[in-house]
């Protein structure tokens, strides 16, 4: 058995000794260092077993350790850093600016990850020059040796290994030996040292790295499943609550442990449940004999569809104000028999696009999701095929996914993705074809070929918002595709590095910034994407945990949920109505499912927002 050791110094330069040799009042002493980083100005939330020592100049304005990580002697933290478990930043080792680590990293001695840097243009002097940062992301089980730089923007991939003296300059695959300056790649780690590569090497590498088969187009390992289910021997993430120290919010404090968020959700949902028909009649005009979003608002088909969602949700039953048949009579009504689109109130039905969904007429083209689930719900369907989409040859749809605005504007592009799939499946499951034969497959092959292996999604952040149309867009290309028809998402753990990163920004969650729309999509990526790995999933746990103690505070007495700010203008506002309070019912759904607590709302989405995959035979 070791001895304690009184050697201050010895753990500050081997933490990993201090679980099994520190004596009473070292351990008393690390709590206190411990307490002052909570209490720091700085978001620091700490895992289990996580060691800083005295000597480390820690000075964050966000600092997340996972469980048994350690910053080590006289290492020099500042900004926002974020690890996940098993980490190690070694002595003397700089970490600067925006740096994420996955699990099981370890940094060496006298290495330097900046991330950040500044401009250099010719006109300022260098001091004056404004700071940028893109930030560094590390994968999982990564061993980046001593005296390593690694500048800003630089991804490194999971199973690494840098060697010492390197300085990273560029991406870096995973399994990846790196070393030089500029770093290059020596080999695939999986390979024995000096072995030579076979012709099409690369190509098997890349399979087995989890790349996109080449013969069947699904990622290495997994499967197409016809329609249901996920891949064999994947399952949704443990359902035991989350590790302690996740969950710590802004300023040190902690959000509630999982016991009493547990009973935070049971009484809301009961409160919420009491509360369900008054605020239905709320947005019920009886003079049009329509729904409103809120008072005030005019009649929409979206806001008829949200009250029936609702209802669902919280009462199990359909909205009191029309009985069971009315509502399915004036949903079915809606729908024009020439094209299978639902146009709005009061408007004319769009022109079909070159590829089935009109081109400029966002409305119509999300009833086919709101309307479709809305009868869905009531144990109906549409009247008519969607014929737009029905007619959609395989070529003129990959020409227009081709066409899409992915680079400045993902969110359109998966929009229409996410409705011309809905469109394909209700289609489908009335019978016929989903579209032309062969256009639905087509969808799927495009959608494998044309994903970013590096962030696993469609388009490119932009300037001015970051990769909030990128996340937004995957949110709704997934939910219509591979979420609605049960197939796995491609290179599922860079999507969670992506949207974990975008979750940090704080143009779109700053306190007070929060919407329905850029929380739901964030969520729903991390708990696509927990089906398929457990990739950062502490770290997803922990945002969830935050998210959810933030949301049941935004629940009005009597009104609801409301939508929350938005600085394009987009949405309802902060006023309470039916849309955000089906969104953030779903988002609370959903973020309680990533923390094994769903059960205790007593509700499970069912209609747009649903967990399961779309089954093919009503009911």
């Amino acid at each position: 058995m070791n001895q304690p050791s009184h050697d201050d110094s010895l753990f500050d330069h081997c933490p990993w000794l201090f679980a099994e040799r520190a004596s009473d009042g070292q351990r008393a002493a690390q709590e206190e260092r411990q307490r002052r980083l909570l209490a720091g100005p700085g978001e620091v939330r700490l895992g289990e077993g996580c060691f800083v020592a005295r000597t480390a100049a820690v000075h964050p304005d966000v600092l997340h350790l996972g469980d048994r990580s350690y910053i080590a002697a006289h290492a020099y933290v500042t900004d926002a850093i974020r690890t996940g478990a098993d980490c190690t930043i070694n002595p003397f080792t700089v970490v600067r600016g925006t740096v994420t680590l996955g699990d099981g990293v370890r940094v060496g001695a006298h290495s330097s990850l900046l991330g950040f840097n500044h401009g250099s243009a010719p006109d300022l002097p260098v001091h004056q020059q404004p700071v940028i940062s893109r930030g560094i992301t590390v994968g999982d089980d990564v061993w980046i040796g001593s005296h390593v730089i690694v500048v800003d923007g630089v991804t490194i991939g999971d199973h690494c290994v840098i060697g010492a003296g390197a300085v990273v300059t560029k991406d870096l695959p995973a399994w990846t030996v790196a070393a030089g300056n500029p770093a290059r790649r020596i080999r695939d780690r999986r390979e024995p040292r000096g072995a030579k590569r076979s012709p099409g090497g690369e190509a098997a590498r890349t399979r087995r790295a989890g790349g996109a088969d080449a013969v069947t187009g699904w990622p290495a390992g997994v499967g197409a499943p016809a329609r249901a289910g996920w891949p064999a021997g994947v399952g949704a993430p443990e359902r035991a609550g989350w590790s302690a120290g996740v969950g710590a919010s802004a300023g040190g404090g902690r959000s509630a442990e999982p016991d009493a968020l547990a009973e935070a959700l049971s009484a809301f949902a009961e409160s919420a449940r009491a509360q369900a028909a008054g605020l239905l009649e709320r947005s019920w005009r009886p003079d049009t004999g329509r729904y409103v979003d809120r008072p005030g608002a005019a009649p929409t088909i979206r806001a008829h569809c949200d009250a029936i969602e609702i209802a669902d949700l919280l009462i199990g039953d359909v909205p009191p104000q029309l009985p069971a048949t009315e509502h399915v009579e004036r949903l079915r009504a809606l729908q024009d028999p020439a094209t299978g689109l639902v146009p709005e109130y009061g408007a004319a039905s769009p022109p079909p696009g070159p590829a089935g969904l009109p081109e400029n007429d966002g409305v119509a083209a999300y009833h086919v999701l709101c309307v479709g689930y809305a009868l869905d719900l009531l144990g109906s369907s549409f009247a008519h095929p969607v014929h737009a989409v029905r007619t959609t040859t395989a070529d003129r749809l990959v020409r227009h996914l081709g066409a899409l605005p992915w680079p400045d504007r993902a969110w359109h592009a998966g929009a229409w993705v996410d409705s011309w799939a809905t469109a394909a499946h209700w289609n489908r499951r009335a019978g016929g074809e989903a579209a032309a034969p062969g256009a639905l497959e087509a969808l799927f092959g495009w959608l494998h070929t044309h994903a970013e292996p590096w962030t696993g999604m469609w388009g490119s952040p932009t300037r001015e918002a970051g990769r909030l149309q990128m996340v937004n867009g995957y949110y709704r290309l997934t939910r219509g595709s591979f979420a609605q028809f049960g197939l796995p998402v491609p290179y599922p753990e860079r999507v969670i590095d992506t949207v974990l990163d975008h979750a940090r920004d704080p143009r779109h969650f700053a306190p007070g910034r929060e919407n329905a729309c850029n929380v739901l999509d964030v969520i729903h990526p991390l708990w696509l994407c927990a089906r398929q790995t457990a990739h950062r999933s502490e770290e997803t746990r922990s945002w969830a945990a935050n998210q959810l103690t933030a949301a049941l505070r935004r629940w009005h007495t009597g009104q609801g949920f409301g939508f929350g700010p938005a600085s394009d203008g987009s949405g309802p506002g902060r006023e309470p109505g039916l849309q955000g309070t089906e969104m953030w019912l779903a988002i609370t759904w959903l973020l309680a499912d990533v923390l094994g607590v769903a059960d205790m709302l007593g509700y499970r989405p069912r209609g747009i927002h649903r967990p399961e995959p779309a089954p093919l035979t009503q009911g």
